[in-house]
């Protein structure tokens, strides 16, 4: 897709080190060669772009024969990334609502960490799979198929890390995620600023973060973990705006072909993921 990007988690069942994104180690989403936080976006750059996402100059763009300029062609491929954004949002917020508020299987996912290896390895799986794979993720249904098992396993990782927080601070934190995201998107949509040709710029910030990670992870306590969580989240919310703007085209240096549209959708999720955990994190780490 681009030039660059990442990722995340945190609970009480799993290691509490800021090292960790925010939580478990290894990350959700880390792919053989990707660094803890990073982006599948940036990964694909990294590693070698995979096949069918590509930056290119969106003025000279042409798919299928149709000019993604066509503000028909772009208006549809961006419903369309939305629609599949607020179903996987949905399907996380459903499973995180209800660990959180059922004592019965709050208790039951403290209680049984292995389902994290199970979950873990069905998410990377189809990441790896939808990330690498241009043919899969293009095709229907194989694309919702695969996008399908990720959100399921990555909504009940996220609701794995929510169980160690209380209600109150689940919900306040997604509160915070829903207005910063908002804001983000709407600034995305009306700015004249291009934060598409930042991508260079946010993959160093990434392998900076892993580094300060990394070096956190041997200075334990809160200070530490509010200072990694907080740049983790402002990191994230560039890529907010990072990835929306590679979404909508137009105007911007880069875009993502309209085909992209699950692939799209990965990254807006992902974004949104990472900055409802790193907000959870902090707001964990200043309530001790």
């Amino acid at each position: 897709m681009q030039g660059d990007q990442q990722q995340f988690f945190s609970s009480s069942s799993y290691p509490q080190q800021p090292g960790y994104g925010i939580g478990f180690a290894p990350q959700p989403g880390v792919q053989p060669g990707m660094q803890p936080g990073m982006h599948p976006s940036a990964f694909a750059s990294s590693a070698g772009t995979p096949e069918g996402y590509s930056p290119y100059d969106a003025e000279s763009a042409s798919v299928k024969g149709f000019d993604f300029n066509d503000q028909t062609i772009r208006r549809g491929f961006i419903r369309k990334v939305y629609a599949i954004l607020t179903l996987q949002l949905s399907i996380t917020f459903v499973f995180v609502a209800f660990v959180t508020n059922h004592n019965p299987t709050k208790l039951w996912v403290r209680q049984h960490p292995g389902m994290f290896w199970v979950a873990f390895i069905v998410m990377f799986g189809t990441l790896i799979a939808i990330s690498c794979c241009g043919e899969l993720r293009r095709k229907a249904p194989a694309n919702f198929m695969f996008l399908g098992l990720f959100t399921f396993a990555e909504s009940f990782l996220v609701s794995m890390v929510a169980a160690s927080y209380s209600s109150q601070e689940v919900m306040i934190a997604f509160g915070i995620t829903a207005a910063v995201c908002l804001g983000l998107t709407l600034f995305a949509f009306q700015t004249k600023w291009d934060f598409t040709m930042m991508g260079g710029i946010l993959f160093t910030a990434v392998l900076v973060l892993f580094l300060f990670g990394l070096i956190a992870m041997f200075i334990p306590g809160k200070t530490i973990q509010l200072i990694y969580s907080s740049l983790g989240a402002l990191l994230f919310s560039f890529y907010l705006v990072y990835d929306t703007q590679i979404m909508m085209g137009g105007n911007h240096k880069f875009s993502i072909s309209p085909e992209e549209y699950v692939f799209a959708a990965l990254c807006l999720y992902l974004d949104v993921i990472n900055i409802f955990l790193h907000i959870l994190s902090i707001i964990g780490a200043s309530r001790n």
